[in-house]
């Protein structure tokens, strides 16, 4: 069991509740963090672009992501969500263990 960290922003508070709490209720994420606040500037379509957005901190298994990743880019408002993964190198032990445990189909 690899832990990872799954990086997704959200346009609003109402996106990512509804994100987070389907991922934890299908047990693809054992928690998901939000943090608003967030303000990212990209490039879309040719111009800068500056939103107020919502951070999803989601602590899952390398083993779930696949379908977490489908399940965002189902539930998500934008045409090309961001979903970034990273793995998670060390941790308290037993905190790692709970996430194997409660992303367990």
């Amino acid at each position: 069991m690899s832990a990872i960290v799954v990086f997704c922003t959200c346009p609003d508070e109402a996106a990512a509740e509804r994100i987070g709490s389907a991922l934890v209720a299908d047990r693809l994420a054992a928690c998901v963090s939000r943090m608003p606040g967030v303000v990212s500037t990209y490039r879309w379509e040719g111009k800068v672009r500056r939103d107020d957005e919502v951070l999803l901190l989601i602590k899952t298994t390398s083993e779930r992501f696949d379908a977490l990743r489908e399940h965002i880019a189902a539930l998500h408002p934008h045409e090309l969500p961001e979903i970034v993964a990273v793995e998670i190198a060390r941790g308290l032990p037993a905190y790692l263990d709970w996430i194997a445990r409660e992303t367990q189909p």
